[in-house]
């Protein structure tokens, strides 16, 4: 993959997480709805492969969430017990995230910065995190290189973002921010064109020395067109953000049509003397 063009960059809103980073906690935001609904599923992911699979013991791990926003996913790694970090391009959602951390007792280092350009030393992290990012950065390639940079060999890269296929741009575009019938996320907040296959997600990793395991799919827990009557229900006005989260949640799935979540681990230098590593994965 390339570096995304100015023009295509030009269509994303990225802006909406600075104006509107004061609603990341308030249970009736579209952001909100994100812990209710899609938490359980990618922090449940999480914990099955670092802690049951990879069995890391997260104390005196570095762990470093890239893209962090308002922190829902950093405060869940710090819970996991790993000495985190959050960075992220919007100053103003960085400066909320430190505060609901302080306020919930969190001892989380945050900082703003771009992933294009990470400000720390080579080989400082044991896990990075990037959740739902990877689909809005101009230059996705840099932004996997210095993931890599930052990460310790045998190091692990958690990751999810959103699949380029006709129902994404149905399921993820039209019905979540464009036809307002049914749309619960403000508008240009995706751009379908940085959407990222996962062949592509692979060979990126492949390219930077990160050895891709495996991906899964998110998906509602609920059919699509009682999903739709709950989106219908919401747009009119019937139903709050809290009361639609509290009615669908997303859940793992081998379908990655959509919505996708894997992790990689990055290679040691030829030569080193390590131990054996599980092989192989599937692709969902």
């Amino acid at each position: 993959m390339r570096k995304v063009s100015r023009a295509v960059y030009g269509r994303i809103d990225n802006a909406v997480y600075s104006v509107q980073s004061d609603q990341w906690w308030q249970p009736e935001s579209p952001w909100y709805q994100m812990i209710v609904t899609f938490d359980p599923a990618r922090v449940g992911y999480a914990k099955r492969i670092l802690l049951d699979r990879l069995k890391i013991t997260p104390k005196g791990i570095a762990a470093l969430e890239v893209g962090c926003g308002g922190g829902f996913m950093t405060e869940e790694i710090a819970r996991m017990g790993f000495d985190t970090t959050g960075v992220d391009p919007s100053e103003q959602s960085v400066l909320v995230a430190a505060e609901h951390a302080r306020g919930s007792g969190l001892n989380i280092r945050y900082l703003t910065g771009a992933g294009e350009s990470l400000s720390f030393e080579d080989r400082s992290f044991g896990v990075v995190f990037c959740c739902d990012v990877l689909e809005h950065v101009r230059d996705l390639p840099k932004v996997v290189s210095e993931i890599s940079r930052v990460l310790k060999p045998g190091g692990v890269f958690y990751y999810n973002t959103l699949n380029r296929t006709w129902a994404s741009l149905l399921g993820a575009i039209k019905v979540s921010q464009v036809w307002k019938r049914w749309a619960f996320m403000p508008p240009n907040l995706h751009v379908w064109r940085m959407f990222i296959k996962p062949r592509e997600m692979k060979s990126l990793l492949r390219q930077n020395g990160l050895e891709w395991k495996e991906n899964r799919g998110m998906m509602p827990d609920v059919p699509i067109p009682q999903l739709l009557r709950h989106l219908r229900k919401r747009a009119r006005g019937e139903w709050t953000y809290s009361e639609l989260a509290g009615r669908v949640r997303m859940i793992e799935s081998r379908v990655t049509a959509v919505m996708y979540m894997g992790y990689a681990v990055k290679s040691y230098p030829p030569g080193a003397s390590v131990g054996p590593t599980e092989r192989g994965g599937t692709d969902g």
